[in-house]
């Protein structure tokens, strides 16, 4: 039990910056004495961390608030993040929610948290105009360690690409950048906390060291990839999602440099390129900024600098107006693309954004349908993708134990982000090992065995 006695339960929905701004108020709660507990068990104060992305996100936090509520009818109840900036009607006639908490205030979360159980009473800190239409959250402060062998690092936040379907640039704020001096001392301290593996992270992660709103810069990005890999504790360096535009000829030889182990690159060769659609007209109406081609080509050179790499992507389905024959110029591309893994999503109507005023909304039945086709497509071309490395040498970071097909096994990543399997107690969670893909224990699981 912790010196003040209250018992906290974090629950975080959504993006990688989601997390990585969870795991820094958990630290400040549990500087100020508060006992972190799971979420499944009873606490006094319950955070959800909510997401907006997408209606079931906004589904999704709501059901945890009033999973919350009855686990403790007694607890402090506190909404934090994007649902809170764009529901905010929502929130306030929701009797399940004690405090709402804005993206900009979760800096301050442990302290409003601290002083509405001491008095009973709301004090948030007071805004100057500049934070008020500045979004961003925990500027100047770092994580010096984690729980795990993996830790997310936020280098950017907000977003100025205004795309016809999404929110949140209006839950986010535009498009800023962190200060690359004060990246690199949060690595440091990370790694010294035991972290292998940092992930680069952000809204707009290709928004990094922009030149202006549209011009992206991606030597800001590279260089600072190239600094993080010159701190011994990294052991691996993974990108979060990029912008297709980023990805010009000078930009994959630069990130192929720093895929090769033999030149000291510690980045991983996966790399997700967020497409949305493979007809050009539907990307028009998304507000995307490029064609299926350009996207096509940015693969393309990424695939001719690196051996292998994984790609993966993001699609929508049943967007407003997509037809039958744009929905298969969609198949048809993503087909010959042959990327690794496909995550698909049935197009979502958000309130106060373009595309929910299209015409042409499509029902529940035919985004379902088209979804259905292409995460048939994406499992076969990702047993595929797995299978052309059955028999070759990786390195794994082992990450957990866990339970699949009746057999308890510890898994964890290759490079490539393939998930490998081998049996429990075999390894330890946080080892880097080079081990032999040799088989299957899922469709998603690789067994692996030791190298001689």
């Amino acid at each position: 039990m912790k010196k003040n006695g209250k018992r906290v339960a974090v629950h975080n929905l959504g993006c990688k910056v989601n997390s990585y701004e969870a795991e820094l108020m958990l630290r400040d709660l549990e500087a100020r004495g508060y006992e972190i507990v799971p979420f499944e068990e009873t606490a006094d104060v319950y955070i959800v961390n909510t997401c907006t992305v997408t209606q079931i996100a906004d589904k999704k936090s709501r059901q945890m608030l009033h999973r919350a509520r009855r686990r403790n009818p007694d607890a402090l109840v506190v909404a934090a993040g994007c649902y809170v900036e764009t529901g905010e009607h929502a929130i306030e006639e929701d009797g399940s929610v004690d405090l709402a908490i804005t993206n900009r205030e979760k800096p301050f979360i442990a302290g409003i948290v601290e002083t509405y159980l001491e008095t009973g009473e709301i004090r948030k800190p007071v805004m100057t105009d500049e934070q008020e239409n500045d979004r961003t959250c925990f500027s100047g402060q770092i994580l010096t360690s984690c729980s795990t062998e993996r830790a997310f690092i936020r280098i950017q936040d907000g977003c100025d690409q205004f795309c016809s379907y999404c929110v949140i640039p209006y839950a986010r704020g535009r498009a800023r950048s962190r200060d690359r001096d004060e990246i690199l001392r949060e690595v440091h301290a990370l790694t010294e906390s035991g972290v292998r593996e940092i992930v680069i992270s952000g809204i707009h992660l290709s928004s990094y060291g922009q030149l202006a709103p549209q011009r992206f810069n991606s030597r800001a990005l590279t260089d600072l990839l190239g600094r993080i890999a010159e701190i011994d504790g990294v052991k691996r360096i993974r990108l979060g999602s990029l912008e297709p535009r980023l990805i010009d000829a000078e930009t994959a030889r630069e990130l192929g440099r720093l895929c090769d182990p033999a030149e000291g690159g510690k980045l991983c060769p996966h790399f997700h390129l967020s497409l949305q659609s493979g007809c050009d007209e539907t990307l028009r109406r998304m507000n995307r900024h490029y064609t299926a081609a350009e996207y096509a080509a940015g693969a393309a050179l990424l695939r001719e600098a690196i051996d292998r790499p994984a790609l993966t992507t993001d699609v929508i389905t049943g967007f407003p107006g997509e037809t039958e024959e744009e929905f298969e110029q969609t198949r048809r591309f993503l087909g010959e693309l042959a990327l690794y893994e496909i995550h698909v999503f049935p197009y979502s109507v958000r309130k106060g954004t373009v595309a929910a005023t299209l015409p042409g909304q499509n029902p529940r039945s035919v985004k379902e349908a088209r979804s259905a086709v292409l995460l048939a497509l994406t499992a076969a071309q990702a047993r595929a993708y797995r299978e052309s490395f059955l028999g070759q040498e990786a390195e794994v970071l082992w990450e957990e134990e866990e339970e699949i097909t009746g057999r308890r096994v510890l898994t964890g990543h290759t490079r490539r982000y393939i998930k490998a399997a081998v049996p429990a107690g075999s390894r330890r969670p946080g080892d880097i090992t080079a081990v032999k893909l040799s088989g299957f224990l899922t469709d998603e699981v690789m067994t692996a065995t030791a190298e001689q």
